[in-house]
């Protein structure tokens, strides 16, 4: 899979109250480009912000008037059928917490979770269950795809 390895403008990781240690971080950014083509999805900008459970608790109350942990909440600021422009916010301790559950690999639930919140911006949605199991097998094409490209 060719895709271009310079410093992506256009996805930006940023931290809250948690930092993310991840080596792979210019190829995530890049790939996630690279997702929202495949997707056929314009993309202006899209900020993903690290936290802790309580700061994405806080948020979820505050926006969303939900009372319950989660991994992600994804805020889009575009306008139908304009280039996406975007905040993604992931909470890194519900992320530990997924993975030891799943039995995967910290970093592997990360990546899977930045995926999630790019496809639902591409449109894919999960609240049903038809539509969980296409953006199941999407962030697991995805996912697929991206670490063949870390590790050839």
């Amino acid at each position: 899979m060719n895709f271009k390895q310079g410093k992506s403008l256009k996805v930006v990781f940023s931290y809250a109250d948690r930092k993310l240690n991840y080596l792979h971080k210019t190829q995530l950014k890049n790939f996630i480009e690279l997702l929202f083509k495949k997707e056929k999805k314009g993309l202006n900008n899209i900020t993903y912000i690290f936290c802790s459970d309580e700061f994405l608790l806080n948020i979820n109350q505050q926006f969303l008037n939900h009372d319950y942990y989660t991994d992600i909440i994804t805020f889009s600021y575009s306008s139908k059928n304009e280039p996406i422009e975007a905040e993604a916010y992931i909470s890194i301790d519900r992320v530990k917490d997924n993975a030891k559950q799943l039995g995967t690999a910290f970093f592997t639930e990360i990546e899977r979770v930045v995926f999630h919140g790019a496809l639902h911006l591409c449109g894919f949605k999960d609240k049903q269950q038809k539509d969980v199991l296409l953006m199941r097998n999407a962030e697991n094409k995805y996912l697929a795809q991206f670490r063949k490209t870390i590790n050839p």
